[in-house]
């Protein structure tokens, strides 16, 4: 081989290796990102549940307090 296909193709290494660099590197930005937001609607689902669970208990009577409905 010679000097220049060497440096050619050490080149062409050197660069497809920076690119994977990048590619990994937004990824796991992407990734962090992803897994605070994730976290984030986690709490807004476990607020929601605890905020439903609250009316729900105030305002709906208990199955053996319910009047029953009229026979026709």
């Amino acid at each position: 081989m010679t000097d220049k296909r060497l440096e050619h193709r050490l080149d062409e290494l050197e660069m497809r290796i920076a690119f994977q660099d990048d590619v990994i590197n937004t990824l796991s930005e992407q990734m962090a990102t992803q897994e605070l937001e994730l976290r984030q609607l986690w709490e807004a689902k476990q607020l929601l549940h605890r905020q439903l669970k609250e009316v729900s208990g105030s305002n709906l009577r208990s199955e053996e307090e319910e009047i029953p409905p009229p026979h026709y």
